[in-house]
């Protein structure tokens, strides 16, 4: 018997967009590469996982034949290259293990699998806390550039997140630099921590980017960390590593205060990036009252020389050297006028702001004498 349903196309493409980095990833099970549709009476709920990472996510069904539930596999990337050039409303009918796609003058047909083979899902989510998704993206958005994607320390290949009775952390690092974000307000009464995937965290923000939810909810699923909204739920496995106890390094006893206009200051960064051809050459940075001054020399290539304005800083002079990028990628995140902690050229520069929401540190290493002649 032919059984149909209708759904809006732009809805179903944002759906689909969202799982291609899921389905078109090689994995052990050929079952993966497809996404299952689950079609009911007025809701479509579809699938998708590569074992490390799944999403789950529902379209609103304009019209349906179906009086009850059916599931059926669907090729991802192909189910996704259709839709992509159709529009308006979209009409699915199932026949003889095909589901056909009618839009207009369109009609194509697909073949489809059953069920057995998908990887279920996990099931029974805890939810845990509820977030503004809003600070949630922003947050994300000061660290997670600073997630590497192939240290050879594994535990650095992941986003910290910890949730204690004050606060919401979330802390990235490389090795090099420190970035961290909290906010006050959200939290837990039992202190849980969790270690998420790179990927899934650059998948994440990708799905919270299309759905516009001023909710999102976090919670665990089985041994996998849950986001969800109010048409989506995202799982993820975590890292089993341990991060590395990185409070010390934060501690500011014996540092200086200082600040910068940002505009200025990285102007004059990315004119010393500029000058490194690709190599790693130490940038000089020699804090005096008023000014700081920036000196940088690549033989191949030229040199730079600049004074940048410095406010509230009337301790001896510090000189230290910094690799430019390093400092670039995280004070660009901050907000127009940066404050900054000093202690010594051996001692890291640790960037904060404190807003009524979100409270932002990155920190750099210095560059060693030694690693500076080298």
């Amino acid at each position: 018997m032919e059984k149909k349903f209708i759904v809006e196309q732009k809805q179903l493409l944002s759906v689909l967009t969202a799982m291609q980095p899921i389905c078109t990833r090689r994995t052990t099970l050929d079952a993966t590469s497809y996404i299952m549709f689950n079609i009911g009476t007025k809701e479509l709920i579809l699938k998708s996982t590569d074992l490390e990472i799944s999403l789950q996510a529902s379209c609103t069904v304009i019209e349906s034949d179906f009086r009850q539930s059916e599931q059926f596999l669907v090729p991802g990337k192909r189910i996704f290259d259709i839709v992509k050039e159709l529009s308006d409303t979209i009409a699915l009918e199932l026949n003889d293990n095909q589901l056909h796609i009618m839009c207009d003058d369109v009609h194509l047909s697909l073949n489809i699998k059953d069920t057995s083979e998908f990887p279920p899902l996990p099931e029974r989510i805890e939810n845990l806390m509820h977030i503004e998704s809003a600070t949630f993206k922003t947050m994300l958005e000061g660290v997670s550039f600073l997630v590497p994607q192939n240290n050879s320390n594994p535990a650095l290949n992941g986003l910290l997140l910890e949730v204690t009775p004050s606060e919401f952390k979330m802390t990235a690092t490389d090795g090099h630099s420190l970035a961290q974000v909290i906010s006050k307000d959200f939290t837990l009464e039992t202190p849980r921590s969790w270690l998420l995937p790179r990927r899934a965290v650059f998948e994440l923000k990708k799905i919270l980017d299309s759905y516009e939810d001023a909710a999102l909810f976090l919670g665990t699923c089985a041994s996998q960390l849950v986001f969800s909204g109010q048409h989506f739920n995202f799982f993820s496995k975590l890292l089993v590593d341990t991060f590395p106890k990185y409070q010390p390094i934060l501690q500011k006893d014996g540092f200086y205060a200082a600040k910068l206009d940002k505009a200025h200051f990285l102007k004059t960064l990315k004119r010393s990036t500029c000058l490194l051809s690709g190599q790693f050459i130490a940038t000089q940075f020699k804090f005096t009252p008023n000014v700081v001054h920036v000196l940088m020399n690549n033989k191949e290539v030229g040199k730079l020389n600049e004074r940048v304005p410095l406010f509230d800083y009337n301790q001896h002079e510090i000189e230290t050297r910094f690799y430019a990028p390093y400092l670039l990628s995280g004070v660009q995140t901050f907000e127009e006028n940066i404050s900054f902690y000093l202690h010594s050229s051996t001692k890291p520069i640790i960037f904060e702001t404190i807003t009524s929401k979100i409270s932002r540190i990155y920190l750099v290493m210095p560059v060693s004498t030694a690693q500076a002649q080298q």
